[in-house]
């Protein structure tokens, strides 16, 4: 619980002015019961305000349902050692820390509208599962779970990634965050699998603004995280080329999800965490159907 104070400060503080906006279906009438009460945040709807307890304890509070869903969200974390990448203009952010914040974010709005939600971090050649359940407490463990990680190692195999696909029997929303500087990769096959299995897929690819135009300091040396090939230089005479390559292989990761009807959306880990957010969840609602 203490892990995620950071982290929920800042859920807070980006939802502020976001609302809702995963999906636009809510169930309502039969089936649905009265759960708990929980003190209102900027979003909600004044319609599930309790007026009669506002009365008694003047604050304002809004009744929680219990409900079945037919839709679970589904947070898919890239934690490999690639996402320790930091931003050279803002200190104290990388990509690691932009995607798993974004995908709490997704994940509080989840629990605000009711739905079931669960986590799966890829990291050091594993899959670390956190099953999909709903409500405060669940929230707490995935913020739990994204708050330990850490980017080590390589995206695990296609089939321990293929393994992990047991949740998607039922229909799910899967949000999955990483720089895809592998692509095609394990975790690509396994997304475009639980999109061929009509599974709602969007994608968040991250970079750093020095990747988009690289403003790497010129002779700095760099060395791949992921690969144990020696050390790499940049001149001013490889500018250009490494801006070239770089842009098809984003290019081909964006026409891959354009083909296979999955929403995608690229951002830079400089940009503010709520545009982002609110972009990428806009997105959806432009996807062919």
């Amino acid at each position: 619980m203490a892990q995620t104070k950071d982290l929920d400060l800042v859920i807070r503080h980006v939802l502020a002015g976001l609302g809702h906006g995963i999906h636009a279906g809510r169930e309502r009438g039969a089936g649905v019961e009265f759960s708990e009460y929980r003190a209102y945040a900027p979003g909600d709807e004044w319609r599930r305000v309790d007026w009669k307890l506002l009365a008694r304890a003047d604050r304002y509070f809004v009744r929680e349902a219990e409900r079945d869903s037919h839709v679970a969200v589904w947070l898919c974390l890239d934690a490999t050692a690639s996402m320790s990448e930091p931003s050279r203009e803002i200190n104290g952010i990388d990509k690691l820390w932009f995607a798993r914040t974004a995908l709490a974010c997704v994940a509080a709005i989840a629990q605000r509208q009711g739905d079931a939600f669960g986590l799966l971090v890829c990291t050091d050649g594993k899959v670390e599962f956190t099953p999909a359940s709903r409500g405060p407490r669940q929230l707490q463990r995935v913020l739990a779970a994204l708050s330990k990680a850490e980017p080590r190692g390589q995206l695990p195999s296609a089939d321990t990634l293929r393994a992990s696909l047991h949740f998607a029997r039922a229909p799910s929303m899967i949000f999955a965050a990483s720089d895809f500087l592998d692509w095609p990769s394990p975790l690509s096959e396994a997304l475009l699998r639980l999109r061929n299995m009509r599974h709602d897929v969007r994608l968040l690819t991250l970079r750093t603004q020095a990747e988009v135009d690289a403003s790497f300091k010129s002779g700095a040396g760099y060395r791949d995280p992921e690969q144990a090939d020696g050390l790499h230089r940049m001149s001013n005479a490889d500018r250009e080329s490494y801006k070239q390559q770089s842009r098809v292989h984003f290019d081909g990761v964006a026409g891959s999800c354009r083909q296979n009807n999955i929403v995608h959306y690229e951002a830079r880990i400089e940009q503010p965490l709520s545009g982002v957010l609110r972009n990428w969840l806009q997105l959806a609602g432009a996807r062919a159907k």
